[in-house]
C-alpha cells in the first residue's frame, strides 16, 4: 500500500506498508478506490482487483500473505493500494482528490526513475479525480511516459471533463498510454445520487456524451452487460476486469 492519509502537509506525504517483493513481477496495477474508504476498506479493495486479475488470468494470489493483511502479495502482476483520505463528505473528498494529484505524480515519477516496471493504474469511481488531477500535473511536468494505461472504472467526473476541451482532454491526449472508461447504465450511483449531486452526468454512466470529441487515446468501454452497480466493477467474476485486461493485454 502507499496511503497519504494524514501526510499531504508532509515533507514526503506518501507512506508504504506491506509487502514490496515484487520478484519477477513484469508490470504492477496500481489501484486508485473512491469515496468513503478508509484505510482497511483501501486495503481491501486494493486485494479485491487482485483476486479480479487472478482469477482472469489464472495467477497465484498469495493466500497466506492476504490473510496476514497484505493487499499488495504474490503472483507475477501484484496490485499496489493508493490510499487516500476519502472518507468524508463529498464536497471535501473532491478537494483531497484534487490534493492528492501532486503525491500521486511524485510516485508515479520515483517508481518510473527507481523500478521502471511498467504501472497499468486502475481507479474507481472518485478515484477518477485523482487521476485526472495527477495526469494533469504529469503533463505539465513532461512526465507523460510514467504509466502503461490508466482504466477509470465508474469514474465519478463530469463525462465532459474527458473530451479534447474538458479539464483533463489536453492531459490525457498528452500521456504516452491508453485511458479508458469502464462505464455501466446500470450503475444507479452515477446515474441519480451523483447527478444529483453534482448536478451532471458521470462519464462512468454514460461515456463520453455525443457533443464532446474524445482527446487522443481516450477510448469509453461499455460495460452495462457486464456491470451490475457501483461497487461491481473489479468484483471477481462479477466485474468487468476481464474486459480490462483483454483491452490492456495484461492476460
Amino acid at each position: 500500500m502507499v496511503s497519504t492519509r494524514g501526510r499531504l502537509d508532509a515533507a514526503d506525504p506518501t507512506e508504504r506498508s506491506g509487502s514490496w517483493a515484487f520478484g519477477g513481477a513484469d508490470s504492477v496495477v496500481l489501484y486508485v478506490h473512491g469515496l468513503g474508504a478508509d484505510a482497511e476498506s483501501a486495503r481491501d479493495q486494493a486485494y479485491t482487483a487482485r483476486l479480479a486479475l487472478a482469477a482472469v488470468t489464472g495467477e497465484e494470489t498469495g493466500t497466506d500473505a492476504a490473510a496476514a493483511g497484505d493487499a499488495a502479495v504474490g503472483g507475477t502482476r501484484p496490485v499496489i493500494g493508493y490510499s487516500w483520505a476519502s472518507n468524508v463528505d463529498w464536497g471535501p473528498a473532491k478537494e483531497t482528490a484534487d490534493a492528492n494529484a501532486a503525491p500521486l505524480a511524485d510516485w508515479l515519477t520515483a517508481w518510473a526513475d527507481e523500478d521502471g516496471r511498467p504501472v497499468h493504474l486502475f481507479a474507481h469511481s472518485l478515484g477518477a479525480r485523482v487521476t485526472g488531477a495527477t495526469l494533469r500535473g504529469l503533463a505539465a511536468r513532461g512526465r507523460t511516459g510514467v504509466l502503461a494505461s490508466a482504466s477509470l472504472f465508474g469514474g465519478a467526473v463530469p463525462d465532459e471533463s474527458v473530451g479534447a476541451d474538458g479539464r483533463y482532454g489536453e492531459a490525457i491526449a498528452a500521456l504516452d498510454a491508453p485511458v479508458y472508461s469502464f462505464h455501466s447504465r446500470n450503475d444507479r450511483v452515477l446515474g441519480w445520487v451523483y447527478r444529483a449531486s453534482d448536478r451532471t452526468r458521470a462519464v462512468g454512466h454514460g461515456g463520453l456524451p455525443e457533443s464532446a470529441t474524445a482527446p487522443d487515446g481516450y477510448a469509453d468501454v461499455d460495460v452495462t452487460d457486464l456491470v451490475a452497480d457501483h461497487y461491481s466493477y473489479v468484483e471477481p467474476e462479477a466485474g468487468c476486469v476481464p474486459r480490462a485486461v483483454e483491452r490492456l493485454g495484461l492476460e
